[in-house]
């Protein structure tokens, strides 16, 4: 059959190769496969790992199956196939669509076979953009993107309850979409967008009504050829901008001020700076002046106010001493949710009483527990060296940080990392993997280590070296895929270690 892509009804009865269930239990993986099967999709589903690795997702597709069964009588629900441990050709190249997860690279030969017999290629990003019948506000960076998308999606709940909060913030969006296709007036839709999710949409003729950039620091370089091609992944979520559509922009990040030429919609920016007169020049100091041009309207921080500046009018949209957000890092975060809901219509008040009560994400350099003295610090989503340097500014003082580091390549550079950390831990806990013998050599011999083999070996052998006032940050600048599910099962592993270790 020839898919009818502008129909969701055109699914029931097709043929759906799944490439990639992943397991995040609302990850895009399974998100995809619940809503295809739910649909009335015939799914092949294929994974590389095997049947033990993917037992609690199987489990996940196989007890929605019996629901969806149960809910939907009218329709003909069928029962997946799953293939795992291997994909097959006959899956690419005979069937009517392929759904691929976004952590499946491009360049896959499966990916490519498909293009080469004309099936169509989607993700559940794609779909969710396809149907969506409402605005979409989406956020993209190397670092910061997480904490903006949940802050600003905190800033929407105070005005639209219903608010949508997904992407690559661990929920696919189309765990959303059936009940918001039945709603009579608009929801807001904030999705977190990652590099590998914005490629994804490449045949969608359809950009968010607001685009948010944070920043750009090296990141997947095992995946992208070099920082410029990782940066073009970004900017093709302004590339479908049409006129009324708008960028929120980092002014204070100059690869940002530089990419910002190819943006064709209104731009509008955030720095903590206040940006009156002119943008700093690469490497300069930003100037403080009184004037906003009305070309840069935005939002920065004066005397420890946000003020918001749009269409030559001044708004106070909070103030950073009440922020319930801690670190230095987290304040270009708050200009940037802010902005984007002023942008959208969403009250001062509301905006001012999110910035008052939103503490952040979890695994986001939260503090899970203070023992004799000791702090524990679970920041798992650090998964580049940028993101170790941002947690090592907020709580590296007086060489009082021990260190749980390490895990899996991205092919990013250590060296800037392993001066920091030189210069701010007394010990530092390697978690085993390949990208660990980098760090390594980046921190050099000047700091005490060990090598741990698992979580709770590394907290025990953190928690004998931390004496009272000290931090133990687990910070691992590397990815997870190695000794953990994921990022978050790695997170999960510290905080329950961190329960047994002794009052």
């Amino acid at each position: 059959m020839s898919l009818n892509l502008s129909d969701i009804s055109s699914f029931q009865d097709a043929v759906v190769t799944v490439m990639g269930l992943g397991r995040f239990k609302q990850g895009s993986g399974i998100g995809a496969a619940k809503w295809l099967m739910r649909h009335g999709a015939q799914l092949v589903i294929t994974d590389l790992k095997n049947q033990e690795e993917m037992r609690e997702s199987v489990d996940e597709i196989s007890h929605w199956y019996d629901v969806y069964r149960g809910q939907f009588p009218d329709r003909t629900i069928y029962q997946p196939l799953f293939v795992l441990a291997e994909h097959r050709a006959e899956d690419f190249a005979d069937v009517d669509l392929v759904v691929q997860n976004p952590g499946v690279p491009r360049e896959s030969e499966f990916v490519q076979l498909a293009r080469e017999q004309n099936v169509p290629i989607e993700s559940d990003m794609s779909l969710f953009f396809r149907y969506c019948p409402f605005p979409i506000y989406a956020i993209t960076g190397t670092r910061g993107k997480s904490t903006t998308t949940a802050l600003l999606g905190e800033m929407f709940k105070g005005i639209h309850p219903k608010t949508v909060v997904a992407g690559n913030i661990s929920r696919s969006p189309l765990e959303d979409l059936d009940w918001l296709l039945l709603e009579k007036s608009p929801v807001p839709v904030v999705l977190e967008l990652s590099s590998w999710q914005i490629e994804s949409l490449e045949n969608i003729d359809r950009a968010p009504e607001i685009a948010v950039l944070t920043n750009i620091f090296p990141d997947h370089l095992n995946r992208y050829a070099s920082l410029e091609a990782y940066a073009q992944s970004k900017m093709q979520l302004f590339r479908h901008s049409k006129e009324g559509q708008r960028a929120v922009l980092n002014a204070d990040h100059e690869m940002v001020r530089i990419l910002s030429d190819q943006i064709t919609c209104k731009k509008y920016w955030f720095s903590e700076h206040d940006f009156s007169g002119t943008f700093p020049p690469s490497g300069g100091t930003p100037p403080t002046a009184v004037v906003v041009p009305s070309e840069k309207e935005g939002v920065f921080l004066r005397r420890g106010q946000i003020i918001c500046v749009v269409e030559g009018k001044e708004h106070v949209l909070g103030d950073t001493a009440t922020m319930a957000l801690k670190g230095t890092h987290n304040l270009l975060n708050a200009l940037a949710a802010s902005l984007s809901a002023h942008l959208a219509g969403v009250p001062a008040d509301a905006i001012s009483a999110a910035l008052r009560s939103f503490q952040g994400l979890p695994g986001r350099q939260e503090i899970v527990k203070e023992v004799r003295g000791v702090a524990y610090v679970n920041d798992t989503t650090a998964t580049s060296p940028d993101g170790v340097i941002a947690a090592l500014d907020r709580f590296g003082r007086g060489k009082q940080i021990v260190l749980i580091t390490g895990g899996t390549t991205k092919g990013l550079p250590y060296g800037s990392m392993g001066e920091k950390v030189a210069k701010t831990c007394k010990y530092v806990v390697y978690l085993a993997g390949n990208a660990t013998p980098d760090i390594q050599a980046a921190v050099g011999q000047a700091i005490p280590s060990v090598v741990a083999m698992s979580m709770e070996e590394a907290v025990k052998l953190a928690s004998k070296q931390a004496t009272e006032g000290d931090t133990v940050l687990m910070s691992p600048g590397a990815t997870s895929f190695e000794m953990f599910k994921n990022e978050f099962d790695r997170g999960e592993q510290f905080v329950e270690a961190v329960k047994k270790v002794k009052e």
